[in-house]
């Protein structure tokens, strides 16, 4: 079986780093196009020895990049051509009918209830999801929640499958001394109890919150933010407003790349010498996810991984999860009082060591790229249609 991915960009980004690593774990042959942007993860998805194609689209309507699209479909005779994130879905979708790909796979990494990929779900945007989803055969949600979603959008039960996300549950294993250089590369206070955040600077994660939290706490608790958005310059504003700019540490985007070969190894992997997201979880005392509104909530899962301790206001991902199996998560409403009020409960019980719940194994990648090849072999079972353009 060979397999054509379609993803909008690949930029440092979770559906784009979840695309890297489920393409190292699926057992047939894939290629990559990005429609624009063929930007870190792209070299990582290369250096792994998958071809990526940048089609270099200028925009949203860049028309012109569909019949370059649908000749790179056609050339690779692709089984199945599988789409990622909002434009890539549209443009993908309608590249693989003309090309004569019937075997149309999308899969759903971020709707949440009000919004989708960070743009507000207006009348429009849900009707040309429907319109371009009809082209398809089956649209994968990253969580039952997303699936629960794409129903009430109007998408059939039928033509929606669950696969969740997945991590390298081993990547993401505790190193006390990974711990202590990635500290000290940071600059942390010996004894700091530090407080992470993992994802996308912007208004929809509501790190602002944890912001607002940290002032309410003595001066030994410390943020760390991993990623970078349109909201940074605002949160830095925000500290220095705060008064704890010395009390919070901006790290910039962060790959999940060379945990735990050796302490200086693992924080040498990240572009610029920045430490890796393993490192930085190893770092961190507990992990904490304001944002009010999630499809999957992927970082909280590495963070478990890590043996974190984690809170949340959004996770479908460990709402899944019977309640005997949430170890070491806490819901926590999105507001400044709840989460400084949970944090300090949390300050003065930091383990020396530290275990992931067993519970972080139904994220296994290799699971999730099981059943991601049910779902081609589901809609590949014959050969595939010749259609010609009109």
């Amino acid at each position: 079986m060979k397999v054509l991915h379609i993803i909008t960009g690949l930029g440092v980004g979770g559906a784009e780093q979840q695309l890297r690593l489920m393409l190292r774990h699926l057992p047939t042959t894939c290629d990559v196009v990005a429609l624009t942007n063929a930007g870190t993860v792209a070299r990582g998805i290369a250096a792994d020895g998958t071809r990526v194609t940048d089609l270099g689209m200028s925009g949203n309507r860049d028309v012109a990049a569909l019949p370059r699209l649908v000749r790179i479909i056609r050339a690779g005779r692709y089984d199945v051509v599988h789409t990622h994130l909002y434009r890539a879905c549209l443009y993908g979708r309608i590249a693989a009918r003309m090309a004569g790909v019937r075997a149309v796979v999308a899969t759903e990494h971020s709707l949440g209830d009000s919004q989708m990929e960070g743009r507000p779900l207006t009348a429009g945007v849900r009707a040309l999801y429907l319109a371009g989803e009809r082209l398809g055969r089956v649209t994968v949600a990253v969580s039952p929640a997303v699936g629960a979603r794409l129903h009430r959008w109007g998408v059939p039960r039928q033509r929606i499958r669950v696969v969740p996300n997945g991590i390298e549950v081993e990547r993401f294993r505790f190193d006390p001394a990974v711990r202590a250089h990635t500290r000290q590369q940071l600059q942390l206070p010996e004894h700091a109890f530090v407080v992470g955040g993992v994802g996308r600077l912007a208004a929809g994660k509501r790190f602002d919150v944890l912001l607002r939290a940290a002032a309410l706490l003595p001066d030994d608790v410390v943020v760390v933010l991993v990623g970078s958005g349109p909201e940074e310059s605002e949160l830095r504003r925000l500290a220095h407003r705060l008064g704890i700019d010395g009390r919070v540490r901006f790290v910039g985007e962060s790959t999940h790349e060379g945990a735990h070969e050796s302490a200086h190894e693992s924080n040498a992997a990240a572009t610029g010498g920045a430490p890796d997201l393993p490192s930085l979880l190893s770092a961190m005392d507990t992990l904490a996810s304001p944002s009010p509104e999630e499809a999957f909530g992927l970082a909280l899962v590495e963070g478990l991984a890590s043996g974190l301790p984690v809170l949340y206001a959004s996770c479908p991902a460990v709402e899944g999860l019977d309640a005997a199996e949430r170890t070491g998560a806490a819901y926590c409403p999105s507001d400044p009082d709840s989460f400084a009020q949970a944090l300090h409960g949390l300050r003065g019980d930091v383990p020396p060591h530290r275990e992931a719940p067993a519970a972080v194994r139904h994220y296994s990648i290799s699971r999730s790229a099981g059943q991601l090849m049910d779902v081609y072999a589901s809609v590949a079972p014959g050969p595939t249609l010749e259609v010609t353009p009109r």
